[in-house]
């Protein structure tokens, strides 16, 4: 067994107090939300100062909710087309599996829409849009979140990367 630190409280002992500070609390927040990876998730947003915990917030919670929410009891009871499908034999499971896969397309042409911060259709207009982290009290860090298309199916939670969309 060996007496050297292990290779995150190495980098830790490589920071200033502030930075290992914040790289402890994004650590034990990324861990608290269940993320696999926690230490490189932390090393990374101290290191290239990007907004990883909101990113992983943010996309997250658009599984848990406007996904995976699909999934859940009475999801389709409000849903008249839902209930005929049922009604006439659909199997409730590849109901299931179709609200989710949509629901994921739509997520995931959102997303990039957003990413690309403006409407690329319309030439001449001088206008755009940009997703970015907030501070405690609501106010932008100047921390933009960009590309989070890109890890929408990595944050899959059950750990399949949606491949149960197309089965």
């Amino acid at each position: 067994m060996s007496d050297s630190p292990s290779g995150w409280q190495a980098w830790l002992n490589s920071l200033d107090s502030r930075r290992s500070a914040a790289a402890e609390s994004l650590r034990a927040q990324f861990e608290a939300l269940g993320a696999a990876d926690a230490e490189e998730w932390a090393k990374s947003e101290i290191r290239e100062d990007l907004p990883h915990l909101a990113r992983f917030m943010l996309l997250r919670s658009l599984w848990r909710g406007p996904i995976d929410g699909w999934a859940d009891a009475g999801a389709f009871d409000q849903l008249p087309a839902a209930q005929r499908l049922l009604a006439a034999g659909a199997d409730s499971q590849d109901l299931v599996r179709l609200a989710r896969a949509v629901a994921y397309e739509a997520v995931f042409a959102t997303l990039d829409e957003l990413g690309a911060g403006s409407d690329v259709n319309v030439p001449g207009i001088d206008v755009g849009w940009v997703v970015m982290e907030t501070g405690e009290d609501g106010s932008p860090t100047g921390r933009a979140l960009s590309g989070l298309h890109e890890d929408l199916m990595t944050m899959d939670p059950s750990g399949r990367d949606g491949t149960d969309f197309w089965q």
